[in-house]
């Protein structure tokens, strides 16, 4: 790979000149400048970013760790934070394993925004104690370099159980995400919590925020289903979409027999039939925000931790 030293030894000039030259400087004439770049160019130069990274103490780029890439869901989330990064002249790269937990100890980052269930928070408090920059949007942190926007997933959660208690129903059904998923476990506090405070029994079914978890869960439903209607709240609309997929194989009216409420408020939800009624919130919003509070904590300015507020979305499967 060609170097500055090659450069400077065909030009007949010090490194340090063709360093001047490449970055700009003032220190060489216009004439010498022009003179490194075409040499430059001739011999196939690129420029060692990580190097000048290092020499300035900045990258002009984030990382953001996610634990899955599927779906709209993440389309839209770095789309705003895609968004909020542009009025900052920043980028971003999106990572995910733990290989990719170096670009930050190295500096390839100037600050991460992280929704990685898989990235564990021991790890993410020490990098904020070594200084390094943090957003979290799957766990509470707290630091000084660290910040975390989160789901109203209490407030939603909530909306959500009393549509069901407000509407005659035989049986209730809570659909879960994985255990280790903070936004699951604060999902299905809420749930509980309000569906005791009405008085109301309810069984709970562990699944995986997929199609499949989602389709096997009404299956089971179904074959242990002796009264009607009954309602479901699946914690995610990926699950329904595996719902949908089961119950419309049966004798069994989706938004009649079996009411549904999602979270999510998924594109897809929209454009099914029948339309899913679901807990909707901006991820655009979402990612612009975690921008606004990671750019806060690279410049040393304070900042608050965020909430994202959440709201019901009418939907065909969930009429009342």
């Amino acid at each position: 790979m060609v170097g500055i030293r090659d450069i400077a030894k065909k030009a007949g000039v010090s490194i340090s000149t063709v360093s001047y030259a490449l970055n700009g400087s003032d220190k060489v004439t216009e004439e010498t400048r022009q003179k490194i770049e075409k040499i430059a160019n001739e011999m196939n130069y690129v420029p060692n970013m990580a190097a000048k990274a290092l020499k300035r103490r900045e990258t002009k780029i984030i990382g953001v760790y996610l634990s899955d890439y599927m779906g709209s869901f993440y389309g839209e989330l770095l789309d705003g934070i895609k968004h909020g990064l542009q009025s900052y002249d920043y980028e971003m790269i999106v990572c995910s394993g733990k290989r990719s937990h170096l670009f930050i100890p190295e500096r390839m980052v100037d600050g991460v925004i992280i929704l990685d269930w898989t990235f564990d928070t021991n790890e993410i408090q020490k990098y904020g104690d070594a200084g390094y920059k943090l957003v979290t949007l799957d766990r509470e942190v707290e630091g000084d370099n660290l910040c975390h926007v989160l789901l109203d997933n209490t407030g939603g959660a909530t909306l959500a159980i009393e549509k069901i208690v407000e509407k005659p129903t035989t049986a209730i059904h809570l659909v879960t995400g994985p255990d280790n998923s903070y936004d699951n476990v604060k999902r299905l506090e809420a749930s509980e919590r309000e569906l005791q405070r009405y008085g109301k029994e309810y069984q709970v079914h562990q699944g995986d925020f997929d199609f499949h978890s989602g389709k096997k869960i009404a299956e089971d439903i179904y074959l242990k289903m002796t009264t009607k209607p009954i309602s479901i709240f699946s914690f995610n609309d990926e699950m329904v979409t595996g719902m949908y997929e089961f119950f419309k194989k049966t004798e069994l009216e989706i938004g009649k027999d079996v009411n549904i409420i999602g979270f999510d408020n998924s594109y897809f939800g929209s454009i099914m039939t029948p339309t899913i009624a679901t807990i909707g919130f901006s991820k655009k919003r979402w990612g612009m925000v975690a921008v606004e509070k990671l750019m806060k904590l690279i410049n040393n300015e304070e900042t608050t931790n965020g909430l994202i507020y959440t709201t019901f979305v009418q939907g065909e499967s969930f009429l009342g």
